[in-house]
């Protein structure tokens, strides 16, 4: 069974979804008047913005709780597997992704506040379930469903448990003698899912005030961690640089092989920023903002933190330590083994710490994105019962193989990106009306 999972999730993972998520993110760049590189500096100036409209949370509440979800372990296991499977090149065009999910995400958060809907207690809802509806036609509901199915698919944050598990048993556990088995997997994932619980049940409100807290301090000991690292090894680093730029266009094995290790760093991208695939309009579809221009150039902050900055800051080690090549797909073990080996004796141990906090951030933000797409299913008072099953799936995915569960995750992802990209190029014309209004 796994093994079909894997072969559908690589045929719709391929090609098709390149080029939709890298494709549709060019056009949006070039068709924005390459906005990520003109409005940076007017996205940070807009972080400062006081709310002034319906809804949930502020625009920065809103920023920080999908950058607490983005910031996780697709940042470090995700970045690990993209450099085992396809080399650093892959991380250039991570870095190229990067660029482009900025303009997909502005495009994403000005949309999400163009069109929003109302549940049945009156509350204001953003996401692309109201983008499809609202902002194309009400016929296109069965799309709008079609997303929110894979979405809650997609939200149960089966990789960031996983490889937490991974990361326990590979840094406590085993060198204490305790066996890997499924007992001990299961009593992790009871104290995990115990933890996320205390969080979870208290909604948006609480997530996002904590997000506002925790994202800025965890990037912050990330960046110094790696710094060390860097400071040690400095004579190692522009080799880092040169491998990565060198490797992404090596073509001395063949175009296909270049082709490939692109879409291998597209596809890790994806699962980091996702830019286009839909969770991000169903945080900034919550704020209160009525300007939508301003919500998309706060939104289109998010890949440039965690797609460029906290990926490359992972990337490095890894490729300082060079012990990557390794035969099947690993993926937190890689970058654990590899701050054991530049920083022996601590280095696995502080990484594990950092480890933490991103898969605990995640687990805590991806409870919000699968309510509220199980809340359009079923309801708002149905809706809240999903939390229960998120906190099942997350027991159930500490003793899942590696390899089901990025494929699982892959494939929900390209599910949501299909049909929410779709609608952002559909609209696109109207951010783009709205936005020379601004210029």
């Amino acid at each position: 069974m796994s093994d079909i999972i894997a072969t559908v999730s690589d045929f719709v993972c391929g090609y098709p979804l390149f080029i939709l998520l890298i494709g549709g993110g060019l056009f949006l760049f070039i068709y924005s008047g390459f906005v990520p590189l003109r409005k940076f500096g007017a996205s940070i100036k807009a972080l400062g913005h006081k709310s002034d409209g319906e809804g949930q949370i502020s625009s920065l509440q809103a920023l920080m709780t999908t950058i607490s979800s983005t910031v996780g372990m697709g940042n470090i296991a995700g970045v690990a597997i993209a450099i085992c499977m396809g080399g650093p090149g892959a991380i250039f065009w991570m870095w190229v992704s990067a660029l482009l999910g900025m303009a997909t995400k502005f495009f994403e958060g000005t949309l999400a506040i163009m069109y929003r809907g109302r549940d049945e207690n009156g509350n204001v809802k953003g996401g692309p379930m109201y983008m499809m509806t609202e902002g194309v036609s009400p016929k296109l509901r069965p799309l709008a469903v079609f997303f929110a199915f894979f979405g809650m698919i997609g939200c149960f944050c089966v990789m960031q448990a996983n490889q937490l598990t991974e990361s326990i048993t590979t840094v406590l556990t085993e060198p204490m003698g305790i066996a890997t088995t499924l007992p001990v997997k299961l009593i992790i994932g009871v104290v995990m899912a115990s933890l996320v619980a205390v969080v979870v049940v208290g909604g948006i409100d609480r997530i996002s005030k904590l997000a506002t807290k925790i994202v800025p301090f965890m990037v912050s000991v990330y960046f110094l961690l790696v710094l060390i690292v860097i400071v040690l090894y400095i004579d190692r680093l522009p080799g880092v640089f040169s491998q990565i730029v060198s490797s992404a266009f090596d073509f001395k094995a063949g175009f296909g092989a270049v082709a490939g290790i692109a879409i291998i760093g597209a596809r890790r991208a994806m699962y980091v920023n996702e830019a286009g695939v839909g969770t991000a309009s169903l945080m900034h579809g919550a704020s209160k903002n009525s300007d939508p221009v301003r919500e998309g150039l706060v939104a289109m902050l998010g890949p440039a933190i965690d797609s460029g900055l906290v990926c490359t800051l992972t990337a490095i080690p890894i490729i300082m330590a060079g012990n990557y090549e390794v035969e099947g797909v690993k993926g937190l073990a890689i970058a654990l083994n590899s701050y054991e080996a530049l920083l022996p004796g601590w280095g696995k141990y502080m990484l594990m710490v950092v480890v933490t906090f991103f898969a605990f951030s995640t687990m805590f933000s991806y409870s919000i994105y699968g309510i509220k797409c199980a809340s359009y299913l079923f309801g708002d008072k149905n809706g809240q019962m999903y939390k229960y099953l998120y906190l099942a799936v997350i027991l159930l995915s500490c003793v899942a193989s590696l390899s089901t569960v990025v494929s699982i995750m892959d494939f929900a992802f390209a599910m949501m990106a299909f049909a929410t990209m779709s609608t952002i190029l559909y609209l696109s014309p109207r951010v783009k009306a709205l936005l020379r209004t601004r210029q």
